[in-house]
């Protein structure tokens, strides 16, 4: 028995039909006129004032430079005067007139858009009141009005505002010509219209396109400039992290030589100096091992960094025992069931009690510090804290730090923890951490 499935590909009571490029092209079209010329259009949108920083405004006097910044403005003014002169010379009705044709001027500085409308719309308003044996179907000021209007309307939109205005115009001066026209007249004046008003938009739209592309020439400078100054400070630094490996490298190997020679140049070296001059070494040569592992990648881009396990909390008792070596008393405190973290948090932690021990070793040698650690439900809590320098005149200045504490900060802020440092009130100090961490059956669900 053979099945055979047949798939529908319209669905029951039939579909639409898909839409030619040409139905598309005219739906993108008439949403773009119903987005730049319905919507919101009277919407407030105040002209701003002329910036006075160019190459003339700036070199005006403090006075003049504020009144430099109405110039949008004051020409808009100069504009519907001329328009209003136009309008009212050899006219019967000259008060409507004016109106009609300065109400729309004056508009495009608060509404630009329904200055349009209104100046499309007192177009056939005038008629009425003007020479019945005039130019058809605009009116010297309402000609004189809506050329101003549109090119205003067109500096304070876009070009696509600017085109379908056009378009708009030359709707109605067809339909005004074709329905209502009358052949005693002179003539029509549609035509000028179009033709002058299309030289401006298209002198407006050039000043547009150049306008966005020194905009976005000056954007593009702005990043190349921020980008070129990032890489010189990023090479700048890989240089000093050069320098720094070549003299720290070369001062611990120095160091760990010298520590290695100088018990054979003392005769019969009492067991603890030969003691003390291992650890030296040692240090030295952990030092030097942990400063190529993170400083050697700077070195060469071949580089490869030698393959050693990072330090987790379960090496904590070395970090202490070499301490202790370094006559620092301290001790350690866990509660809490003891659980493997992930790397990172263990990472971090043995980081932030290395670094605040050897800033005890540092500010308060001879002190006695403690070290607590406490595994709770969500995170790792961590508390290291000194006691005040029985002897604070063995402190040495310390040249160049103060990035332990911001260190400690930056490794806590990575791991959304938070991190508390500061004295105490018997004169010692306190770092207080802690790092949270997800249990193990979050995101199972």
């Amino acid at each position: 028995m053979t099945e055979t499935t047949h798939l529908q590909t319209t669905p029951p009571g039939g579909g639409a039909k898909p839409r030619s490029p040409e139905f598309r092209l005219a739906a993108d079209a008439l949403r773009g006129l119903r987005q730049d010329l319905i919507h919101d259009a009277f919407a407030y949108r105040l002209l701003p004032r002329m910036r006075v920083d160019g190459p003339v405004t700036r070199r005006l006097p403090g006075r003049l430079r504020e009144y430099a910044a109405w110039t949008p403005h004051a020409l808009i003014c100069v504009a519907a005067l001329l328009t209003l002169a136009i309008a009212t010379v050899d006219q019967g009705v000259a008060l409507a007139l004016g109106l009609l044709a300065v109400i729309p001027v004056l508009l495009t500085m608060v509404r630009p858009i329904g200055a349009f409308w209104l100046s499309l719309a007192a177009t056939p308003l005038a008629v009425p009141f003007g020479d019945p044996w005039g130019d058809w179907p605009w009116l010297p000021g309402s000609f004189a009005c809506h050329l101003t209007v549109l090119t205003v309307v067109a500096i304070r939109t876009r070009p696509r505002t600017a085109a379908w205005m056009w378009a708009l115009t030359a709707l109605y001066g067809i339909l005004a010509e074709t329905l209502f026209g009358s052949a005693g007249r002179y003539g029509t004046n549609t035509g000028p219209l179009l033709v002058v008003s299309a030289l401006v938009l298209l002198a407006v739209t050039v000043w547009h396109v150049r306008r966005e592309a020194r905009q976005e020439v000056t954007a593009q400078q702005t990043v190349t400039a921020h980008e070129r100054s990032r890489r010189t400070l990023l090479e700048e630094r890989t240089t000093i992290a050069r320098e720094l490996h070549d003299v720290v490298a070369h001062h611990m190997s120095v160091v760990a030589i010298q520590a290695e020679a100088a018990p054979y140049r003392v005769e019969n070296p009492p067991p603890e100096l030969e003691k003390a001059f291992a650890t030296i070494r040692e240090n030295a040569v952990a030092a030097l091992t942990e400063l190529r592992r993170v400083l050697g990648v700077v070195r060469a881009e071949d580089y490869e960094a030698p393959d050693a396990p990072q330090p987790t909390l379960a090496d904590l008792e070395g970090l202490l025992a070499n301490v202790r070596e370094a006559g620092l008393r301290v001790e350690k405190a866990v509660t809490g069931a003891v659980r493997e973290l992930p790397q990172g948090v263990e990472l971090s932690a043995y980081r932030i009690v290395q670094e605040a021990l050897s800033n005890s070793l540092r500010h308060a040698p001879g002190a006695t510090a403690r070290v607590e650690i406490g595994y709770v439900l969500g995170g790792l809590g961590l508390r290291i804290v000194n006691g005040p320098p029985p002897n604070p005149s063995l402190i040495k200045p310390s040249p160049g730090a103060g990035h332990g504490i911001t260190g400690m900060r930056e490794r806590v802020a990575m791991l959304n923890g938070e991190m508390t440092a500061g004295a105490t009130d018997d004169g010692g100090y306190e770092v207080t951490v802690f790092l949270p961490v997800a249990l193990p059956d979050e995101g199972e669900a």
